[in-house]
């Protein structure tokens, strides 16, 4: 069968270019496409259906066909909406049905049919519900992150509600959310957590049947083994090797350069919190004995030097890193490594790793957490927040496979770490364990899978209108206020 995956922001090419250089290229873009590979090796067709634009700035994603090297049956079909450059994901809205018609009108005129629709974030899920509408093709939502738990973070209030609104689109988003979650045949969770908590948060009340657990499938992300496994020897390796060590050498002090590293590779974001860790790092004199602390920095080669290329909110939170390593006399501890690619990336843990490293990540909130997964893939015992998805990743009813950080306690982040540092071999033993025992793309392809092809075999009449919101899909956006300020704060 031929099954359509929606994913309208970001992009997607054969090099992965721009991934983690902007909000819209995170992992999200590496779920779906490992999955969609994974699907594709099972022998089914998979398009990657997202956006085509032709912009100077972000280059390589004007042509309407592309394709993954070694990947049959597996294509990236761009359709164009909007203007011809690059927008984010909170200005697409107001362009989505241009994009659904679009899509018809090129599976029309190449005289192709689709069998079934998987949509990712609420854009995608809104797209879905579109096309469902038009095609009558059943579609699945998987969310990866919702508004309203982005909306908690933000402590959003009725005061406030309004100037966020302007920024982030909140209205719309949960809108059509709430739109993909009601027409859905099925939701796709990574966690019990998130099925449990993100959906049944009170904005999401009433959207269609999200209090039926038969709706949900549990279908945890994987990692790519090739990528990220333990004993992988890249094409970069070598110089990945060399630049690490010639970093290390310009910002580690030469008697602590050898030390182990607390790895943080996420994008600078505030709700990354790298800020919690290097506070906690600074309270703390035994982890600082024992231990370095490595920071990946996108493009900035000497961060000590200069970090002017960077976005401002980046250079905020850098700003506030670089007053604590002063404050703290933290020179020479702590290096700003430069990792600009998924394969660089993997050659740096296994590189880190034979150091007897750990990777961290201190996030406020992380709804399922690959990065943890693909670090101890590439044999790095994990640390990683205790809020969202990780405390299922990291944990279950038998065993631990890392340590869960309540990431509001400087001292229960202190404490995780040593008990790492102090324990290496174990952690870093059941963290390979938990990788290949559970979290790879072949096994999350199959739960997809399963449950499309039950969907396929039983199909349901499922009613698309969005509630008391809108009478219509596209009517999304005469959409207001009101409706979600009522559910959100109520």
């Amino acid at each position: 069968m031929r099954i359509l995956f929606l994913n309208p922001q970001g992009n997607f090419d054969a090099e992965d270019s721009y991934w983690t250089e902007h909000p819209d290229f995170g992992g999200q873009l590496v779920y779906v496409k490992e999955i969609a590979r994974a699907m594709a090796t099972l022998g089914h067709k998979v398009d990657i259906v997202t956006r085509r634009f032709n912009d100077e700035k972000i280059r390589g994603f004007h042509e309407t066909i592309d394709y993954y090297p070694n990947s049959e049956g597996l294509r990236i079909v761009r359709i164009p909406c909007g203007p011809d450059r690059f927008i984010a994901k909170e200005s697409l809205w107001e362009h989505l049905s241009e994009w659904v018609e679009n899509i018809l009108e090129f599976y029309a005129s190449n005289d192709e049919t689709f069998d079934f629709i998987t949509t990712h974030y609420g854009d995608g899920g809104l797209a879905g519900v579109l096309l469902s509408e038009r095609s009558g093709v059943p579609f699945s939502f998987t969310g990866h992150s919702l508004g309203a738990q982005k909306m908690d973070k933000l402590h959003v209030t009725e005061e406030t509600m309004h100037s966020l609104n302007e920024t982030y689109q909140f209205a719309k988003r949960l809108s059509a959310e709430r739109s993909a979650m009601k027409g859905a045949s099925i939701i796709f969770t990574s966690t019990e957590q998130e099925r449990d908590e993100q959906y049944h948060h009170p904005a999401y009340q009433g959207a269609g049947d999200v209090n039926n657990p038969e709706k949900f499938v549990i279908a945890p992300p994987g990692v790519n083994e090739e990528i990220f496994g333990e004993n992988v020897v890249n094409d970069l390796e070598e110089d990945v090797g060399k630049m690490l060590d010639q970093t290390l050498v310009r910002d580690i002090d030469p008697d602590r350069v050898n030390l182990p590293y607390i790895v943080l590779a996420s994008r600078l974001d505030p709700k990354k919190n790298h800020l919690g860790l290097l506070e906690a790092y600074a309270e703390s004199k035994a982890l600082q004995a024992i231990s370095n602390v490595a920071i990946s920095l996108r493009g900035v080669e000497d961060a000590f030097t200069s970090y002017d290329n960077l976005k401002d909110n980046e250079k905020t939170i850098m700003h506030a890193l670089m007053n604590v390593i002063q404050k703290h006399q933290l020179k020479g501890k702590v290096t700003f490594i430069n990792i600009t690619s998924q394969k660089a990336l993997a050659a740096s843990y296994r590189y880190f790793s034979t150091m007897r490293s750990i990777f961290c990540l201190t996030a406020l909130y992380e709804p399922f957490g690959l990065a943890p997964i693909e670090a101890m893939c590439a044999g790095l015992p994990a640390a990683v927040t205790q809020y969202g998805g990780p405390a299922d990743v990291l944990k279950d009813d038998k065993d631990a496979y890392g340590v869960l950080l309540d990431v509001h306690d400087q001292e229960h982040i202190i404490k995780g770490l040593m008990q790492i540092f102090k324990h290496f071999e174990f952690y870093q033993k059941q963290g390979l364990y938990r990788v290949k025992s559970t979290f790879t793309w072949q096994a999350t392809a199959k739960r997809y899978l399963e449950a499309i092809q039950a969907t396929l075999a039983h199909p349901q009449s499922v009613v698309l209108d969005a509630h008391d919101y809108f009478k219509s899909p596209s009517q999304l956006l005469d959409f207001g206020l009101e409706p979600i300020t009522k559910h959100y704060l109520n």
